[in-house]
């Protein structure tokens, strides 16, 4: 996929320049918090997210600088709620992106309010007046709000807590992780979507609802089967943590072979949902089969 790792690379250094400008100076007080912030959103990744930003954009017509606040916004949100599953109160972890947690980097303390302040960042990128009205402002400051509370991520987690010791049938397990991993995703496909110069038709959002539903659990089934076939050194981060904990996961309860199976299926899924888009769609069909080949 030589285009798409171009592509890939491209978002991933457009949003990192864009988050280095509107990230806080450490110079500023509160210095060490600022460091912390810092340290969390711009510690190298996949930047998945943002790069869903700029593809639902261009998808509609849109590839401006409109769109670096809604990508900034998700990435910063990502990095907040990586920074607290790892702490040792939800997940306990020791390792990140192949580097200390930010609970080890700097203390327990500082990461909490580490992951406070990008989240409260976030919002207030969407929200400043600058090249969009103040009409989609909202839509977006609502859809991000939707995409990480009680009914998006933080249930998610809540959910992925309350199962440490059961067994959750299979539909159970699909509810946490849509809401966990795949409420972000989504959010991300809508916030680029917004930026559009018009208004989407129904059947468009529709599609490319779809489409985020099945990468944003094709993603965490994916996840699922690298935390037992990966390598720390390509992942980032711990291999057989979840069994540990005792998690339940995609590959414990229905095996690795039947998950892979899945994410194939979840992958043909959202490559369909793009049929309505021709040839526009050709990257993020790309990305789909991606999420589900990558080792990391």
């Amino acid at each position: 996929m030589p285009e798409l790792t171009e592509t890939l690379n491209d978002g991933q250094q457009r949003v990192q320049a864009a988050l280095d400008q509107v990230l806080p100076d450490p110079a500023l007080t509160p210095s060490r918090l600022h460091e912390a912030m810092r340290y969390a959103a711009l510690t190298p990744g996949k930047r998945l997210r943002p790069f869903l930003v700029y593809q639902a954009g261009a998808l509609f017509g849109e590839t401006g600088a409109v769109l670096d606040a809604p990508a900034c916004a998700v990435e910063m949100i990502h990095a907040y709620s990586l920074i607290h599953d790892d702490l040792p109160a939800m997940d306990d972890d020791d390792l990140r992106r192949g580097q200390p947690t930010c609970h080890r980097a700097f203390d327990e303390a500082t990461a909490i309010l580490a992951g406070d302040a990008l989240q409260a960042l976030a919002f207030r990128l969407l929200a400043e007046p600058g090249l969009l009205d103040a009409g989609r402002r909202i839509r977006m400051v609502e859809e991000l709000a939707r995409a990480v509370g009680s009914r998006g991520m933080a249930g998610g987690q809540a959910m992925d807590l309350a199962a440490v010791g059961r067994q959750p049938d299979i539909a159970e397990l699909e509810d946490m992780h849509i809401h966990k991993t795949g409420a972000l995703i989504l959010a991300s496909l809508r916030l680029g979507a917004l930026c559009a110069p018009h208004a989407l038709e129904a059947d468009a959002q529709a599609a490319l609802d779809r489409f985020g539903h099945c990468i944003g659990l094709a993603f965490q089934v994916q996840d699922d089967i690298l935390d037992v076939t990966g390598d720390a050194n390509h992942t980032g981060k711990t291999s057989g943590a979840d069994a540990r904990r005792d998690k339940i996961t995609y590959p414990g309860l229905i095996g690795l072979e039947e998950s892979r199976r899945f994410a194939a299926e979840l992958r043909d899924e959202a490559m369909d949902a793009l049929t309505r888009f021709g040839a526009a769609g050709d990257t993020l069909r790309s990305l789909a089969d991606y999420i589900i080949q990558r080792d990391h």
